[in-house]
């Protein structure tokens, strides 16, 4: 596909519309509008097929801290049970170990710990904003690889190991805080990865809101780059552009397609002369709360090579649905289409609720749980009027890609709209249950399904 122009785009390096954005997410759930185009069948999935219903949160002793000094409830499938599995301070992303058990980053402390049998303790300590954790093998032997801020680490895997081996370093140079020119502000500085094959794929995110230097620095922001996993900073390719905070890399078990969510941007001025406030007049060019709690979608979509998704100068339109959606132009960074020919974007497959910060990413196939498909858990909206996210939902995976959205986990939202949970990733444990992590809340929670 031919890739964008970015014509002009020395005059717009001026950061535009920062937001203070945190550490690694924005806000953001729920699907934005009915798509216009079909949506492929779902296959029959009798294991949430019964109705939803509020399902109590089993706390064992010694768990019961805030927010669980009181009783919690989530909303599941019926015949689903929800228990509190670990209690990990502020825990991020969560993946199986070949043997079983349960490596969990937190970025907070710089450490990955490993849950087994219940127990929690250290595998490795001293990292710097540890986040994504992914298990490859390459070269013969099994790695596990650590994310940092500012590199990627790998580490000998043997099974039963309580602490990890000595490390080397796979990606070298990354930008964080650290970077000069960045002047200690990074908006989203943890990173995800995923191995295919010898190829490890790196997402480095933007630093900001909307900004056009994320597009010209080196390595460029918004973009995933690929590795040789064997070696330092080998075979460095810029892979795909325009993902502003791409997390949960993840392949479709049994293929090279490579599928992620995205944190969009924030706080969009109105594109065209629409009434978004019901006024009676045109809003082009202004910052109007209705059409910002709704603009733009976040992307769920899969990336190919020289790809561009539209960030910082193209936002997906989603007036006429949330499937293959053309683009509208920035009109703080691209009004008269200049730095970016948003029609030579490639199209993003889903459009899920705005400012929901869609994280974690995990397809079933090939585990022991119900094959749900793709599974994505919802971070939640910090300055959506009304809040959304705060969930784990699923896409039935078909022949053609994703199915319709459906929820699997609610409940994390008080009445006042407040959030007592925020879930971050989800994993699958050895029989067949889900855990999922929760970096407000501080747990680690088991969704065991009914028997098939």
């Amino acid at each position: 596909m031919r890739v964008p122009s970015l014509m002009a785009v020395t005059l717009l390096v001026a950061t535009i519309g920062l937001a203070a954005c945190g550490d690694s997410d924005d806000d953001r759930a729920e699907p934005a509008a009915a798509p216009a185009t079909a949506v492929p069948a779902a296959p029959t999935l009798p294991q949430v097929a019964g109705a939803r219903g509020q399902v109590p949160v089993t706390v064992p002793a010694g768990m019961n801290s805030a927010p669980f000094d009181r009783p919690r409830t989530l909303e599941l499938p019926g015949g689903w049970t929800a228990s509190v599995y670990a209690r990990i301070s502020r825990a991020r992303f969560i993946t199986p170990t070949p043997d079983g058990a349960m490596l969990v980053s937190q970025p907070s402390t710089g450490k990955v710990l490993l849950l087994r049998d219940g127990q929690v303790s250290d595998f490795i300590t001293g990292l710097r904003n540890p986040h994504d954790v992914v298990f490859a093998s390459v070269g013969g032997k099994q790695w596990v690889f650590i994310a940092e801020s500012h590199r990627v680490m790998r580490y000998a895997y043997s099974p039963g190991a309580l602490t990890a081996a000595p490390g080397e370093v796979a990606v070298d140079g990354l930008p964080d805080q650290s970077t000069p020119e960045l002047r200690g502000n990074y908006g989203h500085y943890l990173k995800n990865i995923a191995i295919n094959g010898n190829t490890l794929y790196v997402s480095i995110a933007s630093t900001c809101n909307a900004c056009a230097s994320d597009t010209v620095s080196d390595p460029q922001r918004a973009t995933i780059y690929t590795y040789d996993a064997a070696g330092t900073n080998a075979g460095r390719t810029l892979f795909a552009r325009g993902l502003r905070n791409a997390e949960g890399l993840a392949f479709v078990p049994g293929t090279d397609e490579l599928w992620v969510v995205v944190n969009n941007r924030d706080n969009t001025l109105v594109p065209d002369d629409r009434d978004a406030d019901g006024d009676g007049s045109g809003d082009k060019g202004r910052r109007v709360t209705a059409f910002v709690d709704d603009y733009p979608v976040e992307p769920f979509t899969r990336v190919v090579r020289d790809g561009f998704y539209g960030w910082p100068f193209c936002n997906p339109n989603s007036d006429n649905g949330v499937r293959k959606m053309p683009f509208h132009r920035d009109y703080e960074l691209n009004r008269d289409g200049k730095a970016a020919d948003c029609a030579t974007a490639t199209p993003i497959d889903v459009g899920l609720q705005a400012h929901s910060a869609p994280l974690g990413l995990t397809f079933t196939k090939g585990t022991k749980a119900p094959d749900l498909g793709a599974v994505i858990a919802q971070h939640g909206s910090w300055n959506r009027s009304s809040p959304s996210g705060y969930k784990v939902i699923y896409f039935p995976w078909t022949s053609s890609g994703p199915g319709e959205e459906r929820v699997l986990v609610s409940g994390f939202l008080e009445p006042n709209g407040k959030a007592w949970g925020r879930p971050v990733d989800v994993a699958v444990d050895t029989d067949g249950a889900f855990l999922v992590t929760d970096d407000a809340a501080g747990a680690v929670y088991r969704l065991v399904p009914p028997p098939a």
